[in-house]
């Protein structure tokens, strides 16, 4: 799992709720309920928050399986 593909699908998720379209650190920080300086030291440490991605996933009716490994199989669950 890359880190950079993981955040990039969640981007692809937030974006579709952002008026601007474009998703920032913040707005990841604060979609997964994480403190903004901690999503930082996380993204720089390439850390997978994958308790907080499977809590983002099942309060947004989210395909967990596409996140975390991008799997064509976009359904969500």
């Amino acid at each position: 799992m890359q880190f950079e593909e993981i955040i990039g699908r969640l981007k692809e998720i937030i974006s579709r709720d952002v008026e601007t379209k474009k998703v920032y650190d913040k707005d990841i920080a604060i979609a997964l309920d994480l403190d903004p300086q901690y999503f930082a030291v996380i993204k720089k440490r390439k850390k997978i928050p994958f308790e907080a991605i499977a809590y983002f996933s099942h309060k947004n009716n989210e395909n967990m399986d596409w996140i975390l490994f991008g799997n064509n199989d976009n359904d969500k669950f």
